[in-house]
């Protein structure tokens, strides 16, 4: 989250139809527009190198995988965002007739960066955690070699996990798949760019 666009309310109808033509993306709060920061090349090259690696089918289960242009809506919070990567299993259940805005994700992965790490660690993470369907978040830094895990316990608890180094390996909870830091970060060059 960078910058309000107006301090004017906005329904989400009126979210939607300006989202249509707009030049770049925002997330909509509880009637506040609200302008998203724009990407590196080492966010990019992350969430493609975690895409690529990716199977849509793992035991017999059929999944979906979004980025970063796919819509999330959270309506306990009455928000819209477009999380980094989404993970569905099974069918995605759509809002409304609206075959752009999902609202079942059960893994989301944010990429962090200086400007947006706390707003992914904290009011983001809140408004996530009230989706039934979510599982598992991951947050991946792009500076380093270093992943949060989060996973929904059946106590509605969320544990946490962190790995770091280069020879790790990241294991999701909740879907056999694995990577290795060495494909997840593969042609990822660390400076202080985020």
């Amino acid at each position: 989250m960078i910058a309000q666009v107006k301090s004017k309310y906005y329904t989400p109808e009126e979210y939607l139809e300006l989202e249509k033509t707009a030049q770049i993306k925002h997330e909509y709060l509880n009637g506040e527009i609200i302008e998203m920061a724009g990407g590196t090349i080492n966010h990019n090259q992350i969430a493609i190198n975690f895409c690529r690696a990716f199977p849509l089918n793992i035991n017999n289960q059929d999944y979906y995988i979004y980025i970063n242009d796919v819509k999330l809506w959270i309506p306990d919070y009455r928000f819209y965002t477009y999380p980094d990567l989404m993970i569905i299993e099974g069918e995605p259940i759509y809002q409304s007739d609206n075959n752009t805005i999902v609202t079942n994700p059960k893994v989301i992965i944010e990429i962090l960066s200086d400007l947006t790490q706390n707003y992914d660690r904290t009011e983001k993470f809140r408004a996530y955690r009230s989706l039934s369907s979510l599982q598992e978040y991951l947050l991946i830094s792009q500076s380093s070699y270093y992943v949060e895990q989060f996973t929904k316990q059946d106590d509605q608890q969320w544990l946490f996990k962190a790995i770091e180094g280069e020879n790790n390996c990241l294991s999701l909870t909740t879907i056999d798949f694995n990577i290795s830091f060495n494909n997840l970060y593969q042609r990822i060059v660390f400076s202080n760019q985020c």
